[in-house]
């Protein structure tokens, strides 16, 4: 069987799995399958030669089983190390289920999404020398260093040094001192550290140190703090390079220092978030707008800069809770890349659909708590069922409103996030975005309680809340195709939801803080003054250079708030809602008037009443602008009022006039003149010179 160009294998492991029959080859056929499968038994031992024939055909292969894999792999290296390579795991996601003769539409969904090509993901370098300090209170952080010494370039520092004893050989360097600041990750830490002092040579029962001194700075590659005080960075588990297990647990102590002592070297992570500042809403011109980002990254990777915000990847995590909630696509998360993700997740439902699924519930689950939970419900409970379709990210609180609206515009009737014990804390973003979707699910009248959140550890109550769900009415299955940035996607996704919504509305509000709607612009008030549409980081508001004139295009709003913040007259408000009407696809006016056309030239310029009012409360009130032509100068355009200020007699930079520049023709001419005066003047001496035959 070939999926997308790849051969497909799938093994029954040893008819654990109900797979015999046709119904898996008629699901795989309707799913866009070519051939039928070719079931093994077997296939890691007694028909392995299947698999080594497979890896020496032209196609890619793909093998239903992740179990095995690393022996498929060895394998592959020593026949084919060219072979295209990629797994999914039928057996726990669904052929290890009480539902599993039901589950034949699931499996030819989950080989059609494993068999789409995944684009790489760009990583970061670090690189570490080993130059490691032990930051703790007592002798154990002395004798962890000694642990150290042969391995890393070890430094000790004490901060609790009180009746410490001196070790016999001083083979690490000590210090005593506390840490107030600490920034960086693996192999560029910077700390600063207060009462700092080395220790004395002569210390003699317990160590002695020389005067303190604050603000010392210094710089490491992996710290390892053995203190059990407060954590030096904010999610400190996440922090690479920083390792701070607990004190009081020997077992713990002696992890972490084999773990600090593997740090040495080159190492790669995924650089998770790809960062376009040109279409940042934080700020513009010194005013904020946007800080969602900033209000929930756990790690404090992302700051402030300037009018917009820049993103430490050496830091970042990779939780993806600032792509969740960008409203404009500035942070995209990359593993996988959006694309992709989408891609999955048309190709995922639209397979399961059409090879006789009904009632999918997607179930979003990361690699590390989610896997774990699904093969212990596979191995010693009831499996998932088989209208749950395991759908796995890199984390859960990477997703925002733009896919959860997809999941159900593809035809999801569900959406459950299973969260793990590591995301305490940390949902604040999914559960805005979850809520928004609730909101314009039920404003369209699909109905609530659609989506679900579970941070379940218990894998029994997980199960149970799995094969609790109810079914509800299904989603009509959209085949859009998930085009362009994040707010093209998430509008084609709403429009889906909207063209076949039970109950569809024009206009439909949403909560404060969404990132779709409108403004309102006090028109009284307002002096077309613009400032709002410079301020504008999406091209929302609009203007036109031949005449004072306000424009909205409300598809583009993303309700950062910048307009309002920047407008001197504060005359502008954000109204949060959902745009259904075709006239939300183009601009609109929001305010607009005559132009005042100057009085000496006639150009076109500014807002008629504007200037008329400025005329009316200066005109006589203000010094200057006593007279008539100094009121006229008001009604003047830029240009004419510059060159009547230096026409006028008392110009106050008017001086003497100026000399007409020489050139080289007044040089010439000179010339001539003398010239011709000198031929004139010796004629005339000549005409009076007395001749010879005068003289004779």
């Amino acid at each position: 069987m070939r999926i997308n160009g790849k051969t497909v294998l799938v093994c029954d492991c040893e008819k654990t799995m109900p797979l015999a029959g046709g119904g898996l080859a008629k699901a795989c056929a309707a799913a866009g399958a070519e051939g039928a499968p070719e079931l093994e038994t077997q296939l890691c031992r007694a028909q392995l030669g299947n698999f080594q024939r497979a890896i020496l055909g032209e196609d890619p292969v793909l093998v239903a089983c992740t179990q095995e894999a690393p022996l498929f792999t060895e394998v592959a290296a020593e026949d084919n190390p060219q072979a295209g390579l990629a797994f999914t795991n039928i057996r726990e996601r669904a052929g290890w289920s009480e539902e599993a003769e039901a589950a034949a539409p699931k499996i030819a969904a989950l080989l059609a999404e494993a068999a789409l090509d995944v684009a790489p993901t760009p990583s970061v370098a670090f690189e570490s020398q080993g130059v490691c300090l032990v930051y703790g209170r007592d002798e154990q952080a002395i004798e962890a260093a000694k642990q150290l010494a042969g391995r890393l370039e070890v430094t000790v520092l004490l901060s609790e040094p009180d009746e410490v004893a001196a070790p016999r050989v001083m083979d690490v360097p000590v210090f005593s001192g506390r840490i107030v600041q600490a920034r960086g990750h693996l192999g560029k830490f910077g700390i600063t550290v207060n009462g700092y002092a080395p220790a004395k040579a002569a210390s003699r029962r317990q160590l002695d140190f020389e005067a303190p001194r604050d603000n010392a700075f210094s710089e490491c590659d992996l710290i390892l703090d053995l203190t059990g005080g407060t954590p030096l960075f904010q999610d400190h588990a996440r922090r690479d390079g920083y390792l701070r297990p607990d004190p009081g647990n020997p077992a713990a102590v002696q992890k972490a220092i084999f773990e600090v002592a593997e740090l040495v070297g080159e190492f790669e992570k995924p650089r998770y978030i790809d960062y376009d500042a040109s279409i940042c809403a934080h700020g513009r011109s010194r005013k904020t707008g946007c800080t969602r980002c900033l209000d929930l990254c756990p790690l404090g990777a992302i700051t402030p800069d300037g009018d917009a915000v820049a993103i430490d990847p050496f830091v970042c995590a990779g939780c993806g809770a600032c792509a969740s909630v960008c409203p404009t696509g500035a942070a995209t998360y990359q593993l996988p890349p959006v694309e992709t993700l989408f891609e999955r997740l048309k190709t995922l439902l639209g397979a399961y659909r059409a090879a006789g699924g009904g009632h999918p519930v997607l179930l979003v689950h990361d690699g590390r708590h989610g896997e774990e939970l699904i093969s212990l419900m596979a191995r010693y409970g009831r499996g998932l069922p088989a209208r749950v379709l395991p759908f796995a990210v890199n984390e859960v609180t990477q997703l925002g409103f733009d896919v959860l609206a997809a999941a159900l515009a593809y035809g999801a009737e569900q959406v459950v996030l299973l969260a793990g014990p590591d995301k305490a804390g940390e949902l604040t973003g999914l559960a805005q975005q979850i809520g928004l979707a609730e909101t314009v699910l039920a404003g369209l009248g699909y109905g609530g309680g659609r989506i679900h959140l579970i941070d379940e550890p218990d894998p029994e109550a997980v199960e149970a809340r799995l094969y609790g769900l109810e079914a509800r009415p299904e989603m009509p299955a959209g085949s859009f195709l998930p085009l362009g940035g994040k707010r093209t996607r998430t509008l084609l996704a709403l429009r889906q939801l909207h063209d076949e919504a039970p109950e569809p509305v024009e206009v439909l509000p949403l909560p404060e803080g969404a990132p779709f709607g409108a403004i309102e612009v006090d028109t009284q008030g307002c002096t077309l003054c613009l400032a709002c549409v410079g301020a504008c980081p999406t091209g929302a508001l609009l203007d036109d250079p031949e005449r004072p004139w306000l424009g909205f295009n409300q598809s583009a709003c993303v309700q950062c708030g910048l307009c309002r913040n920047t407008c001197p007259e504060s005359v502008i408000a954000l109204k949060p809602q959902i745009d259904f009407t075709g006239e939300a696809q183009g601009a609109v006016t929001l305010n607009e008037a005559e132009p005042f056309h100057c009085v000496r030239c006639g150009k076109p310029f500014g807002v008629a009443r504007s200037i008329e009012r400025i005329v009316e409360r200066l005109a006589g009130q203000h010094s200057m602008f006593l007279e008539g032509d100094q009121v006229e100068r008001i009604m003047m355009c830029e240009d004419c009022r510059v060159v009547v200020q230096f026409e006028a007699p008392d110009a106050p930079f008017k001086g003497a006039e100026r000399p007409r520049p020489r050139t080289t023709d007044d040089y010439l001419r000179e010339r001539e003149i003398e010239e011709a005066r000198a031929e004139v003047l010796a004629g005339r001496k000549t005409e009076g010179r007395p001749g010879r035959e005068d003289e004779d």
